[in-house]
C-alpha cells in the first residue's frame, strides 16, 4: 500500500496544524483560508489529503542548534581543580567544599573537579562511619586516586572517581 494512501493520527495532524499557524502567523494565509486549512486538516483521512494541505507553503525552518564551543581552561583553573583534588589528603571533604564554594562560582571547570573530589570524599567519609572505622584503611588507596584525579585536573582532563556516589551536583 502506498504511504499516501495510510490513515493518519491526530498525533500526525498536529504539526500540520502547527505549520498552518505558523504560515498563518508569518502572513502567508488570510484568516479564511486559515480557517479552511485547519478543517481540512483535521478531517484528513489519509496522508495524501494531510500532505496536500501544506503542500503550497514553504517548510518550516528547521531550528539552528548553538555550536558548543570546548572549554579551555586557563592554567589558574587547572591548578585549582588539582588543589581541590590534592586538599582531601588533609581535610578530607572541607577542602573540595570550600572551592566549589569560592572558585566554582567563576570557573565550571574547578566547580566540576570540587564537587567531584566532595562527592568522593563524603562516600569514603560514610564508608568509614559504616564500617565503624575499618574502612579508614582505605584512605592509603584513595590518596593514589586522589593524586591521579589531580593529575588529570592539571592536565585539562576531566575525571570521575569509581564507586562514588553523586550526593552533590
Amino acid at each position: 500500500m502506498p504511504t499516501g494512501e495510510l490513515r493518519v493520527s491526530h498525533a500526525e495532524r498536529e504539526p500540520v496544524i502547527e505549520r498552518i499557524k505558523e504560515a498563518y502567523a508569518e502572513g502567508r494565509l488570510d484568516h479564511a483560508e486559515f480557517d479552511m486549512r485547519v478543517h481540512l486538516a483535521m478531517t484528513a483521512k489519509t496522508r495524501a489529503d494531510l500532505a496536500a494541505v501544506t503542500s503550497d507553503l514553504v517548510p518550516a525552518p528547521l531550528p539552528r542548534a548553538p555550536v558548543a564551543v570546548p572549554e579551555s581552561p586557563t592554567a589558574e583553573d587547572r591548578m585549582l581543580a588539582a588543589v581541590a583534588h590534592g586538599s582531601g589528603y588533609l581535610t578530607t571533604f572541607i577542602g573540595p567544599l570550600v572551592l566549589m564554594l569560592t572558585s566554582g562560582r567563576r570557573s565550571s571547570y574547578v566547580r566540576r573537579h570540587a564537587v567531584e573530589a566532595l562527592n568522593f570524599q563524603l562516600t569514603l567519609l560514610m564508608f568509614v562511619v559504616v564500617t565503624l572505622g575499618l574502612g579508614g584503611v582505605l584512605y592509603a588507596i584513595t590518596w593514589i586516586v586522589a593524586g591521579i584525579a589531580a593529575l588529570a585536573g592539571l592536565a585539562g582532563q576531566r575525571f570521575r572517581y569509581p564507586l562514588t556516589l553523586r550526593l552533590i551536583r
